[in-house]
Order: structure tokens, then sequence, then C-alpha cells
């Protein structure tokens, strides 16, 4: 992947890299994945009959058991031991369930920016600001949910043994890491 730059045109700033075929591939399977998650949270979110009624849309009420949707979507609130509303598991509950479709929709709607202007095949890309923000949202997704299922913490180091199973998976999380600051700098610039 080429580092991203700017390209101020008549229409408007442009931001621009390139993907070989087998870059493009990578992100395109990674960020599917990590959209297919979060879509099919939202498909198991319970039936109600008042949201049908009002039109107001609900979610989950509980949070993910899978740790990637869990480090996707945390909980809202988070009391202090010993405060008054410590014990409040329905405040998170209710939300969660207000909130999640809507931050469920807008990861998607991110996630499917970058499938829209990534060619398939590789090759340039030539994307608006605004596209820019939502292929950082869905790197900064992808990254949260790779690094969750690596267990990639403040201790992991830059390098893992060739025959840890999770180095090939490290230097992917690396390169993520690379391009959103490259995208994030070409923008800022």
């Amino acid at each position: 992947m080429r580092k991203w730059s700017r390209k101020n045109s008549l229409s408007g700033l442009k931001l621009r890299s390139e993907m070989d075929a087998r870059e493009a591939e990578v992100l395109r399977s990674l960020v599917g994945a990590v959209t297919g998650l979060l879509a099919d949270r939202a498909r198991s979110a319970p039936e109600d009959d008042l949201a049908a009624l009002t039109g107001l849309r609900t979610g989950n009420s509980n949070p993910p058991d899978d740790p990637r949707l869990a480090r996707l979507l945390p909980e809202f609130h988070r009391s202090e031991p010993g405060s008054p509303d410590a014990d409040r598991a329905d405040l998170n509950s209710a939300l969660r369930s207000l909130h999640e479709p809507d931050i469920i929709e807008a990861k998607v709607a991110a996630g499917s920016v970058v499938l829209d202007t990534l060619p398939a095949q590789g090759g340039k890309i030539l994307i608006t600001p605004e596209q820019a923000d939502a292929w950082l949202i869905a790197l900064n997704d992808v990254r949260l949910a790779l690094g969750t299922a690596l267990g990639v913490d403040a201790d992991t180091p830059d390098h893992l043994d060739p025959h840890d199973p999770r180095a090939p998976h490290l230097d992917v999380y690396h390169w993520l890491t690379w391009m959103q600051d490259s995208l994030l700098q070409a923008m800022t610039s």
C-alpha cells in the first residue's frame, strides 16, 4: 500500500492511495467480517411490539457475549464501586437497547463505504474527506476486533516469534494501524 496523500482538484479535496490485489483482498475480508458481526448482532435484537407501533428501533439490552463485539459495543455507563448507582445494570440495559441500533448502523455504513471505494482487485483509491472519515471509523473497528481476538494489550511486543500462530495476524494489525495513521496524517496536513 502506498501512503495516503492529498490531492486538490476542481471537485474539491481528495485523498488517495493505492493497494495491490492481496492487500485489497485482506482489507475487504476484514471489513466484511466486522460488518457481518455487527449485522448479526442487529438481527439478534428482540422484536418489540411498541417499537413497531412507534417506529422507534430497539436493540439488544444485554451486552454481547463475543469479546470482539463487546469491544466494539462497550457498556454505556461504568459506575464507581460504592457509588449510589453501582448496581444499576438496568441503566446500561436501557441505554444499550435505545442506542445500539444507531451505533451498529453507523459502523456498518462506514464499513460499506470502505467496501464501495476499495477496488476489489486493488488499484488506485480516491476518496472524499467524508469517505475518509468512514474509512477511519471502519479501520478502527477492524483494529479493535482484531486486537481483541489477538489479545493485544500494552505488553504485546511489536513482533512475535515467527512460530507463534498470531504473528501474521499481528503484522496485519500493525499494517492497519499504519494505514489509519497515514490517512489521518493526510487529512490533517
